[in-house]
This record gives C-alpha cells, structure tokens and sequence, in this order.
C-alpha cells in the first residue's frame, strides 16, 4: 500500500479531522483514508458494467441477443501509455546521428 505525507496542515484542520476520527471511533490516520476514500470513490457513482446489466435486465435482452453484441464487441487491447505495452529501444538507438 502506499503512504503519503501531507504537510502543513493548519492547526483547525487537523482539530476537526481529530474531533471527527474520535467520533467515528477511528485513528486519524483511519479517519484521514476514510475521507480520501469517500472524495475519490464516491458511493453514488455510476459504474458503467452495472449500468449496462441494468439496462439489458430492463429490456430483458435475451442470451441469444447478448451473445450478437458481444460477437460484435471490439476486442482490441486500449493503448494506455504504458511503456510496458511498447517495444522498447535501448538508449544508443535513440540518439541522433547513431
């Protein structure tokens, strides 16, 4: 897992995450992910999987119907930048004039 350091928090703002985390019964560091968490993952977010199950339940799509999209569902990896997924060059290939 990974850590973080926050720096200069103001003196109010660490009382209220103190008065917060001693209300839910939690460490500061407990109360502090718990917070992060929530900002970043909010529980009224819409997923896009459940969604599309939601919408197919609704018109109640048929296996037969599923499997036409997804025989027709584009199944090429999506180039995500990563320098894993590319072939790489050693440093000597890359300079000008080599």
């Amino acid at each position: 897992m990974s850590s973080v350091t926050v720096r200069n928090v103001p003196d109010e703002v660490h009382r209220a995450i103190r008065v917060r985390a001693a209300q839910h019964g939690r460490s500061i560091e407990a109360e502090i992910r718990d917070i992060l968490a929530s900002v970043v993952k909010p529980q009224g977010r819409v997923k896009l999987g459940s969604l599309l199950a939601e919408i197919g339940r609704k018109v109640k799509l048929t296996d037969e119907e599923f499997a036409l999209f997804e025989s027709a569902r584009d199944r090429t990896p999506e180039f995500c930048g990563s320098s894993a997924l590319r072939p790489s060059a050693s440093p000597r290939e890359n300079k000008p004039g080599s």
